[in-house]
């Protein structure tokens, strides 16, 4: 039976490109295998009841180990 790959998760962070992140998961030893876009609410009360405000996305890459 084939090994269990380890996986981890990597966010790209405010100031750094897709490239970047892609690069740092390279030099961890990490390959990606699939990418999600996640959004970023934030939560407002307006007239007694709370609101929830797309302000942005967050773009997470799911990696195994090489």
């Amino acid at each position: 039976m084939p090994k269990k790959r380890a996986r981890k998760r990597y966010e790209v962070a405010e100031n750094e490109t897709i490239d970047q992140c892609l690069e740092r998961m390279k030099k961890e030893g990490y390959t990606p295998i699939r990418r999600s876009e996640e959004p970023v609410f934030k939560e407002t009360t307006e007239n007694g009841e709370k609101a929830f405000e797309p302000i942005g996305r967050t773009i997470v890459f799911y990696a195994v180990e090489l």
